[in-house]
């Protein structure tokens, strides 16, 4: 592998969401008992982790191919990649966005990028990809 990121849930929003469960474990503390909240936070904990883990975004370049969550392409169908800042990726995901476009976005990664299509097969576009080192992508990409 040439290059490798694994998009997790950042700090700020595993803080929130547990806030939210201490919420709800609060809640049904104080109505069922403290058995009832021990079980609830449990669950609660356990599909957080299920979450976070099925929302994380695996981003992966080879010799030969792209792969981006369970998507992948070969990297001789790639045409144009550009580098998206956060007011650009935007701009891209809102009113540029093509709907034929394939999208791997996350609302917590900043960064992006944008790669065109070369392949005459496909009638996707372009990919459209969240990324939080999106300059480190771009040049293992554009790497020969």
């Amino acid at each position: 592998m040439e290059y490798r990121e694994i998009l997790r849930w950042p700090i700020w929003l595993w803080l929130f969401l547990a806030f939210l469960a201490a919420s709800l474990s609060l809640a049904v503390w104080a109505a069922l008992g403290i058995k009832s909240a021990i079980i609830i936070s449990l669950a609660q904990l356990l599909l957080l982790i299920i979450f976070e883990r099925a929302s994380s975004l695996k981003i992966s370049v080879s010799e030969e191919w792209l792969f981006v969550g369970r998507a992948k392409i070969e990297r001789r169908f790639l045409g144009e990649i550009t580098a998206l800042a956060a007011k650009e990726l935007q701009r891209a995901r809102g009113p540029n966005l093509d709907p034929a476009a394939y999208l791997a976005l996350r609302f917590w990664a900043t960064s992006g990028l944008r790669i065109s299509l070369t392949d005459p097969r496909d009638r996707t576009p372009y990919w459209l990809i969240s990324s939080r080192n999106a300059t480190k992508l771009l040049a293992a990409l554009v790497k020969v």
